[in-house]
């Protein structure tokens, strides 16, 4: 299973339908290539009716942001190394073969590839820190403000330039059977209930280093983005006892298991789980308490391309709370913008979990770029507890 099949609703059909319909060749053009299911049919077509002027739109859906990463090195015409095969919070980055294409004013980039992208000079700022061309920038967190405002390096800047805007988000959760757990006498809360009696070869987990390591560490009171593991008493016996409940590790099949009661609990991205939350009454999720991975997708400004009003338009669309609320409803994920999501909006139990406690929000970690030395330290351990 793709991790994104669940996401092919009406809504990415209505998108793909209205995508290149809209007009000749000669009216002003928004171009933009966005990870498939992101963005619902209806949003683009309420810009579209909002413009002042006549506009073509063409908004391409691509399914994986590997592939919207690999098409930015395409257009540069980079030669690609070895280093850019590290971890997403997809599946391991694997490079094919491209196509070179016109050119695209926008494109959807996950906040973890933000920082390759910059030094390899793929992209280009939105705007300067103290700039206004994006009218809605001050109505975002601080939070999400920081993890796009980057240095020369991508490294986190508050000096820096605005190099993405953020237009949702989503977190690491815990999915479980909980008819099964419930005859265990327990539901899930945090991460160290994966260590608990009962769950011997019941779980699965994703087949990612940062994830795996990173839930360790959490449980442990430590950081994501620990650059030194030993320094961290005791965590390979964590992990290595972790080990011992899992059944399977997989980034891409770990829920088809889960609702054939193959495993009884797995760890997954909420851009997989929740879609399917609806459909499984045998299924709940959670967030874990003491805090968890999250990531956010991004628009961002290929290299070369012209800066345009329309584009900032676009962001600053996305970032109007109705708006807002139509993308976090609709793709089931949170929004950057404060949308106040009512339960009468979308059924439980997607509500609680899209209106995130801020307590644990605060608790959790955006997975921050480490230093080659600390990447290795991760797939060495990783690697050294599955044998």
């Amino acid at each position: 299973m793709d991790r994104r099949s669940f996401l092919l609703g009406t809504s990415t059909l209505a998108l793909s339908q209205l995508l290149f319909g809209c007009g000749g060749n000669k009216q002003t053009q928004l171009k933009v290539q966005l990870l498939k299911g992101s963005i619902p049919g209806q949003v683009v077509n309420q810009f579209h009716k909002g413009l002042q002027q006549r506009v073509q739109l063409k908004f391409a859906p691509v399914e994986r942001i590997q592939d919207l990463f690999q098409q930015l090195q395409n257009w540069q015409q980079k030669p690609k190394t070895s280093d850019e095969q590290g971890w997403s919070r997809f599946i391991p980055f694997r490079q094919g073969q491209g196509q070179k294409t016109a050119d695209t004013d926008l494109v959807t980039l996950g906040d973890y590839w933000l920082k390759a992208a910059i030094e390899q000079k793929l992209i280009q700022p939105l705007q300067e820190v103290q700039g206004n061309q994006l009218k809605q920038w001050s109505t975002l967190d601080e939070r999400w403000k920081q993890l796009v405002t980057r240095n020369e390096q991508g490294i986190l800047d508050t000096q820096g330039k605005v190099w993405g805007a953020p237009y949702r988000w989503g977190s690491t959760v815990i999915v479980y059977n909980r008819d099964k757990l419930q005859k265990l006498g327990w539901t899930p809360k945090d991460w160290s209930d994966l260590w608990r009696d009962g769950m011997q070869q019941r779980i699965s987990l994703l087949n990612q280093p940062r994830e795996v390591i990173g839930l360790v560490l959490k449980k442990l009171g430590k950081s994501y983005n620990t650059d030194n593991l030993d320094q961290v008493p005791d965590l390979e016996k964590e992990l290595q006892v972790l080990n011992q409940q899992v059944k399977f590790y997989s980034s891409n099949n770990y829920l088809e298991p889960l609702i054939m009661e193959d495993t009884w609990l797995a760890v997954g991205w909420s851009s997989d789980v929740l879609p399917i939350l609806g459909r499984y009454p045998q299924l709940a999720a959670v967030i874990p308490q003491s805090g968890t991975a999250i990531w956010a997708d991004l628009w961002v400004r290929p290299a070369g391309i012209t800066k345009d009003s329309l584009s900032d338009q676009w962001i600053d669309f996305c970032w109007q709370p109705s708006t807002a609320k139509q993308i976090s409803v609709l793709t089931k994920t949170n929004s950057p913008i404060s949308t106040n999501i009512a339960a009468s909006d979308i059924q439980e139990p997607l509500w609680s979990l899209l209106e995130s406690d801020r307590n644990i929000f605060n608790k959790s970690e955006f997975l921050l770029p480490l230093p080659p030395s600390a990447i290795k330290q991760y797939e060495s351990l990783f690697a050294k507890i599955k044998v």
